[in-house]
């Protein structure tokens, strides 16, 4: 099973062309790296107020996200599906 990403981009990032060029930026990044990132997680992406869209360029941010996807650690489910 392949891995899944979901995207939480804050308001406090700027306009939305900044948030939406976030959101690319991350995705590409899973995109290009399909074959680093280990398969069959569920990856939650979460940027907050911190980040400056319009500085970093697409290697700035494969080169922060890349290494901490590798070493994320798999976590078995716990929850209980109803019955």
């Amino acid at each position: 099973m392949p891995w899944r990403l979901g995207l939480a981009v804050t308001r406090k990032i700027g306009p939305a062309v900044w948030r939406n060029r976030t959101r690319r930026l991350i995705r590409e990044v899973f995109r290009l790296g399909r074959e680093d990132i280990p398969s069959g997680r569920d990856y939650v992406v979460t940027v907050r107020r911190g980040f400056n869209p319009r500085l970093p360029g697409f290697d700035d941010v494969r080169t922060e996200l890349l290494p901490l996807l590798r070493s994320c650690p798999a976590r078995k489910n716990t929850r209980k599906l109803a019955e």
